[in-house]
């Protein structure tokens, strides 16, 4: 049986900051804790392995800025030659997702959707349909608490532009204006709008362009974390998984818990530096689409599944629902989920589903709290 390694602590940043990304290059500075979690993924081999590698396991590394967030790869590989060229398929796909799918951009697909008349069927290619499709499948089944169709709440909170407090009125427009009810997509890929509503990728773009990434990754092992959310394609050589630990939802710098990631994708929502300050009042980044407010919670939940896409739509659903009617949600439908919920003291009580229990186990000897 293979060694376990030493545990690799990667702080699972909760929704940093979305700004945008035109190039897949590195940040003029990265914030003190991705810049943490590059110094030990530069660590990784010696944790691992133990030992110099080897012609069977040399640990190869990018960073870059993509998608609009850091982004930080890391792969083993024969040699370093075959590392670097998945690493650069990887970020090719994650690349073309972001020119595919950002609304941040002029030039993307969902964009010059976004631009349609209303009312006039757009024909869409089998990968847009696809995805869709997919999405209008996730705000069935969780009664809108997903809903990809909130541009114009968005908007009206000024989420991209400072923040601020929407009037009355104007509230009531935008939520006239929202919703995925008002979207159709029929049996020969053409799209219909039925009111003047736009797509926004925030809650599933990453996951998108992660699903695409571990596509062009065409096996070996490795891991990506984008902005917070991980994907990881299978453990490190001679180890076990990639250790991750969870943040405390109101101090990045703390864990909270650690869990041992092997294969799939880990996405987590909850309050973040995206967020803003209106007024002296704090302005959450997640809208809840059925009040068209933001979500009331103030801790985080994260998801695993074994396609991002899916993980990040069901973090930003759980988030939404809160953890009570979350937690039942998930555990109704086999969702592997940890809800963190802060306490008096700079403590965490953490609720795990049976599911997220079955894929990690339920030690909580990390765990900040109870």
């Amino acid at each position: 049986m293979p060694a376990r390694s030493r545990p690799l602590r990667l702080t699972l940043r909760v929704a940093p900051s979305e700004v945008e990304g035109r190039a897949c290059r590195p940040p003029p500075a990265l914030s003190a804790a991705i810049a943490t979690v590059a110094a030990l993924l530069s660590l990784m081999a010696l944790a691992v392995s133990g030992s110099t590698p080897t012609a069977s396991r040399v640990h190869v590394e990018r960073q870059a800025y993509v998608m609009g967030t850091a982004c930080r790869l890391a792969t083993y590989a024969p040699n370093r030659e075959v590392g670097l060229a998945r690493l650069e398929r990887m970020l090719r796909a994650l690349e073309a997702t972001e020119q595919w799918l950002s609304t941040w951009r002029d030039d993307t697909a969902l964009t010059r959707l976004n631009r349609q008349p209303v009312g006039r069927p757009v024909q869409l290619d089998a990968e847009l349909c696809d995805l869709l499709r997919t999405l209008g499948r996730w705000w069935a089944r969780t009664e809108g608490a997903f809903d990809p169709a909130v541009g114009r709440l968005v908007d009206a909170w000024g989420l991209r532009s400072g923040g601020r407090t929407p009037g009355a009125a104007s509230l009531v427009r935008a939520r006239a204006r929202s919703g995925f009810a008002h979207v159709a997509v029929d049996e020969d890929c053409r799209l219909t709008r039925t009111r003047a509503v736009t797509l926004e990728e925030g809650a599933f773009g990453k996951g998108a362009g992660l699903d695409r990434a571990a596509a062009a990754a065409n096996g070996g092992a490795w891991l990506i974390d984008l902005g917070g959310q991980l994907m990881a394609g299978g453990p490190p050589p001679e180890g076990m998984g990639w250790d991750v630990a969870l943040a405390h939802p109101r101090q990045r710098d703390r864990p909270a818990l650690v869990v041992t990631l092997v294969s799939g994708s880990l996405s987590t929502s909850g309050g973040s530096e995206r967020d803003v300050a209106v007024n002296g009042r704090r302005v959450g980044h997640v809208l809840d689409p059925r009040t068209g407010h933001p979500a009331a919670f103030s801790g985080s939940v994260t998801v695993w599944h074994p396609q991002a896409l899916a993980a990040d739509i069901l973090s930003t659903a759980l988030y939404v629902m809160g953890p009570d009617r979350g937690m039942r949600w998930a555990e109704a439908h086999g969702v592997a989920a940890c809800f963190l919920l802060p306490k008096v003291g700079g403590r965490v009580r953490v609720v795990k589903s049976r599911s997220f229990v079955d894929r990690f186990g339920p030690n909580d000897s990390a765990a900040l709290g109870p």
